[in-house]
């Protein structure tokens, strides 16, 4: 099991014609999530089945410090930058129980 353990799930719909927009701000303010200690990396992907929607995983070492993280000004200027492109949008909060590594990923670090 990795060093995290609580996983966001957000799902994330943006405003028809934005989504260039959107990957960019994500990608030119998402430090501000990389850099918290706890935070144990974070993606941005796009559905394969929806236009215009995005998912966001970010995993931490636990549930109390993404909270902390949640409520930091630096967190609540981040939302603020991506708001503008925000239609909608869902999060799911998670906890990891088992995790399995895949064979390629072990024979690459070998």
């Amino acid at each position: 099991m990795s060093a995290a353990s609580f996983r966001v799930l957000l799902k994330m719909t943006v405003n028809p014609g934005m989504a260039d927009g959107f990957i960019q701000a994500w990608a030119e303010h998402s430090s501000v999530v990389g850099e918290h200690p706890a935070n144990r990396g974070h993606s941005l992907a796009s559905s394969t089945e929806e236009d215009d929607v995005f998912y966001i995983v970010s995993d931490w070492t636990s549930e109390r410090e993404f909270r902390e993280f949640e409520d930091s000004p630096a967190h609540l200027e981040h939302r603020a930058r991506l708001h503008p492109f925000r239609s909608s949008g869902s999060i799911a909060f998670l906890e990891l129980v088992a995790e399995a590594p895949a064979a390629g990923a072990a024979r690459s670090r070998a």
